[in-house]
Parts: structure tokens; C-alpha cells; sequence
């Protein structure tokens, strides 16, 4: 297990970030808010995909006002996102919002202290973040580009303006489209405080280039300790940012959430169509919880041998016989035959989850 910075508890309703917490994995709806049947919808899948935190936008009004009607109806603690107009997010804080989201740097500090006041009354935290688009003009001009240091000379600022002011339930978030400048980001300002830190690569992507900056960016921080909750931002379903949240979680041992396939890379040897295999055993599994390694291998080269540390798997044999191995913890235990093996490991998944 990786160390992790000791950072404050902050309470989100009814759960917390920091301390000894688990890193929380969040998402965001990109439904209407004001439209409260789809946004609870929305919600309700993203609990069951895994979901710990749930943002919305708060462009207007009416979404402000829709916060009370929705929170009563879902299960996670509901932020509320906001920029520029601070009485929004008083409103947000008035109607039952377990958390509000601001860019301090683009409300200005009148406006900030009516949020504090507001946050304050409702007793809930403030996350404070920082990006390239809200980085206050002075220090942009100081430091030329909106990159690492000038994220942190704004993120310090707002940080010393909300906590002369008493108010310090605050989650911090420095965030950039680069993932060198978001790894120095967050390693500068962890060195300065110890509210905990949200983690997020902005404007990331679509598909594999989203996911693999989040995965680069997240990777170095969190095995440095640095991270208490993490959005894989995509631009796709959010349901896709909390799968790969708790893969990457897992995959680090920071998080044990799910059925974990490993495979070969496949290669002439292969007796099976490994990737189809694979693809199939993923989609059926992806919202199990409990722990559980299945290896699916091609040939006898990649099998029990590499496979080990896998709970069990199969392995390529004969392709002319349509053969596989069925094998548990690396010892072989059966044949079966390919148009079997998905429905077998599907059961032997269902029964490792009842009864391991």
C-alpha cells in the first residue's frame, strides 16, 4: 500500500475526504440541472458505476433552486459548480448543496465573502480551484504563462484570503490541460498546505487521450501521496470516468473495487481470441465490487506460468480442438471448451463474490 500525505478530514454529507479516508473517485452530470428527472437519473447511474461525489453545474438560477429537489432523491453528497456569480452559489449553499465549487479568482472579493458567509451558515465545505482560465491578472503578468507556478501563487492567495476571513473547510484543486504542469502543480502546493487535494487533469479528452493524461498525471502524484479525490475527466459518458477511476485506484492498491482482467498481448501462438475473451468478461463484470483477478491467456506459453497471481483463468491449448485450461492460483485444473469459457468464468466470478 502507498503512503499517503496526511492532509485534514473534511465532511462532504455523509462522508469525508483527507485524513485516513479512501481517495473518493467523482464525476460529473452534464445534464441540465434544472432538469431534475434527468439529472437524478444521471446520478443514480453513476452511484451504481461506482460514484462516491456527484458535481453539478450551476449556470442559473433554477438550477440552484433544483439542489433541494434533487439531493433527497440520490444516495452520494451533491457539489454545486459555479463561476462568476457568486449569488448562485449562495443560493446553492441555501438549498441544500453539501459542497460548493468556485474559481475564486473570477468572482470578485465582495462576492466572496457573501460564499463564506453563505458556507459558513450551511456548514459545508468550499473547494477553492485554480486554472489556466482563472488565474488573476497580476500573476499572470508576474509569471508570463498560466502554468504550475503562477496555479499556485493563485491558489496561496485565495487560500490566505478565505482563511483570514476564519473560514477553512476548504478542498483545493490546481489544475491544467498539461499533465507535467498539473503533476507540479499539485507537488508545489501540497508543500504549503494540508487541506486535501482534489486531482484532475482539465479539459483532458476524448477516449484514450483522455485517459491515459489522467492516468499519467495521477500515477505520479498519488504514488508520492499526494491526492485525496480524483475526477478522470472524458469527454463522453460520465459513467466511463468512474470505471477508470477505480482501475486506476485498484491498479495502484489504493482501492480494491472490481473484477480485474489481465491478458496477453496476443501473438501467432494464440489458441483463442484473447481480446473478444477479455472484452466480454470486462462488460459482464465491470459493476462487481469485490476483488477478483481473472487471467485470460492465449497460449500455454502466456498460462499458468505468468498467470500466478491471478485467482484463476484459462489458457489457450489447441486451437484445432477448440480446447482451453481452466486453471486456479497457477495449477491446472480442468479442459473446457472455448464456447464455454465465458459462461464458466462468469460463475466461477459469481461464486468467488458470494462466497470469498
Amino acid at each position: 500500500m502507498l503512503l499517503r500525505r496526511k492532509t485534514k478530514k473534511v465532511k462532504i454529507g455523509q462522508i469525508a475526504i483527507g485524513g485516513k479516508e479512501p481517495i473518493r473517485i467523482q464525476s460529473m452530470t452534464n445534464t441540465l440541472t434544472s432538469d431534475v428527472r434527468a439529472t437524478v437519473k444521471q446520478i443514480k447511474n453513476l452511484e451504481k458505476a461506482g460514484c462516491e461525489l456527484v458535481r453539478v453545474a450551476i449556470p442559473d438560477k433554477a438550477s440552484a433552486m433544483a439542489i433541494s429537489r434533487i439531493k433527497p432523491k440520490i444516495n452520494i453528497p451533491i457539489i454545486a459548480d459555479i463561476h462568476f456569480d457568486y449569488k448562485l452559489a449562495v443560493m446553492a449553499c441555501r438549498n441544500q448543496a453539501d459542497k460548493i465549487r468556485i474559481n475564486p479568482g473570477n468572482i470578485k472579493p465582495k462576492g466572496l465573502l457573501e460564499i463564506i458567509a453563505a458556507a459558513k451558515h450551511s456548514n459545508i465545505p468550499i473547494r477553492i480551484g485554480v486554472n489556466s482560465g482563472s488565474i488573476e491578472t497580476d500573476i499572470l503578468k508576474k509569471f508570463k504563462k498560466p502554468k504550475a507556478r503562477a496555479l499556485v501563487a493563485s491558489a496561496k492567495r485565495q487560500i490566505d484570503f478565505f482563511q483570514q476571513r476564519g473560514f477553512s473547510n476548504l478542498v483545493i484543486s490546481v489544475k491544467h490541460s498539461d499533465v507535467i504542469e498539473t503533476v507540479k502543480a499539485n507537488e508545489q502546493i501540497s508543500k504549503f498546505v494540508d487541506y486535501p487535494l482534489h486531482l484532475g487533469v482539465t479539459e483532458a479528452g476524448f477516449g484514450s487521450s483522455g485517459l491515459i493524461k489522467s492516468a499519467l498525471a495521477f500515477g505520479v502524484l498519488l504514488y508520492q501521496g499526494i491526492g485525496d479525490t480524483i475526477r478522470v475527466s472524458l469527454s463522453q459518458d460520465p459513467k466511463k470516468e468512474i470505471e477508470a477511476g477505480r482501475k486506476m485506484l485498484s491498479f495502484l492498491g489504493l482501492r480494491k473495487a472490481g473484477v480485474e482482467i489481465i491478458s496477453c498481448p496476443t501473438c501467432a501462438r494464440t489458441c483463442i481470441d484473447v481480446e473478444q475473451l477479455a472484452k466480454e468478461l470486462e462488460r459482464s463484470t465491470k459493476n462487481m465490487k469485490k476483488q477478483i483477478k481473472v487471467a485470460v491467456m492465449g497460449c500455454l506459453v502466456n498460462g499458468p506460468g505468468e498467470a500466478k497471481q491471478a485467482d484463476f483463468g484459462v489458457s489457450g491449448m489447441d486451437s484445432k480442438n477448440k480446447e482451453l485450461m481452466y486453471f486456479e492460483k497457477g495449477k491446472v485444473k480442468k479442459k473446457i471448451t472455448c464456447s464455454e469459457a465465458k459462461k464458466f468464468l462468469i460463475k466461477k466470478i459469481e461464486t468467488y463474490r458470494c462466497t470469498k
